[in-house]
């Protein structure tokens, strides 16, 4: 792998564990329609999937249904009516950022949220220092494809294959691998339906503060050739 110039982070699964809001608002949607509450962690696991994967996990509609974008919009204005109740950074994300400032690189976010939910949601988790922020509109495409990533490079002004993308979802590292930047698996978030070891990613990290050794480790490399 080569040596980071910047990090780049997706943002729910990855930063962020903002799976608690996202279910919320499924469930509130389920106990409208005088259904019990889908148990947590059966929607966890699509946190990352957005709408679309939140609303076939809580009630197994695809957006072929005639109700599909009807229920895409109660279940995005109940999230951004509670976009921040539980939702919180990851245990040592902090240190994983006072981590990476202190190796003097930059780190941006890429996420396929709209800015309509990012832009509030970022300074609530306190990641308004974020070098670039990039959401699911920003560009014409969303992940998988790789014009956000590229996007963020041209932002942070830096080759996009001296990036590193850090993600927790299949797409993520195929939107990465996509721009020509080494990816990293986020093996301690959601990572939906499929192992991370099947997503051929440069690397795998379990935690936030393996992923800072692994990037430090790289820098030291540098420093010692």
């Amino acid at each position: 792998m080569q040596v980071p110039q910047a990090i780049l982070f997706d943002l729910d699964g990855t930063l962020a564990d903002t799976a608690p809001d996202l279910a919320a608002a499924v469930n509130l949607m389920r106990n409208q329609r005088n259904m019990p509450s889908a148990p947590y962690l059966s929607l966890r696991p699509f946190a990352s999937a957005g709408a679309r994967g939140l609303l076939a996990a809580g009630f197994n509609i695809t957006p072929e249904h005639s109700e599909y974008e009807t229920m895409r919009i109660e279940f995005l204005n109940n999230y951004e009516s509670a976009i921040a109740e539980r939702s919180h950074l990851f245990k040592h994300v902090t240190a994983l950022l006072e981590g990476i400032n202190n190796l003097g690189l930059p780190w941006g976010i890429v996420t396929n949220k709209a800015a309509r939910f990012t832009d509030p949601l970022i300074p609530l988790l306190g990641l308004q220092e974020a070098a670039c922020i990039i959401s699911g509109d920003t560009t014409a495409h969303a992940k998988p494809h790789p014009e956000p990533l590229l996007e963020a490079a041209r932002r942070i002004q830096i080759k996009p294959q001296h990036c590193w993308y850090i993600g927790d979802d299949l797409r993520d590292i195929q939107a990465g691998q996509a721009a020509g930047m080494q990816t990293i698996a986020a093996a301690w978030g959601y990572c939906g339906t499929t192992e991370p070891t099947l997503w051929k990613a440069s690397a795998i990290s379990d935690t936030p503060l393996g992923l800072l050794e692994l990037i430090s480790a790289k820098h030291l490399q540098t420093a010692g050739s």
